[in-house]
């Protein structure tokens, strides 16, 4: 059985390997959310000159909120706009029925600002990036 690495693997092998651990989830859950209900979303600020100021990347899937980015420029910092996108995100993710947030940050960023807004921390990863930390933490939606 050979077993080899592929850094450009064809299409059909990509969908092959989707496709295949969809149909494990369903077979094994069978009222699991489907893959294609994930939300894809953005949360974006600007300024009054409506340049972009800051922002959130974020999907929803098996009922929890999943924040992938959230960046804020220098001069946003410290101004409430990173509480005021976090919440448009979380009450997007709340108004589809969705129960949880999930997000991932590293020892230099953000761990005290969502901690600061009721996220809590569910573990650590000494050493991620090397010398640093990555930081998971997680919010309830369904309280206030």
């Amino acid at each position: 059985m050979p077993i080899t690495i592929e850094l450009k693997p064809t299409l059909e092998v990509r969908t092959a390997l989707s496709q295949g651990i969809i149909d494990f989830n369903r077979n094994t859950i069978v009222d699991l959310e489907a893959n294609d209900a994930e939300i894809r979303f953005y949360v974006i600020a600007t300024d009054e000159q409506d340049e972009l100021i800051g922002g959130l990347r974020a999907s929803c899937y098996w009922n929890t909120l999943h924040i992938e980015l959230l960046w804020l420029s220098d001069p946003a910092r410290g101004r409430g706009t990173g509480a005021k996108i976090l919440a448009a995100a979380e009450d997007f993710a709340r108004a589809k029925g969705y129960e949880k947030a999930l997000v991932e940050t590293t020892s230099w960023q953000a761990k005290p600002f969502y901690e600061k807004h009721g996220y809590d921390l569910l573990a650590t990863l000494e050493g991620r990036p090397k010398g640093h930390s990555s930081h998971y933490l997680t919010k309830d939606l369904t309280r206030a």
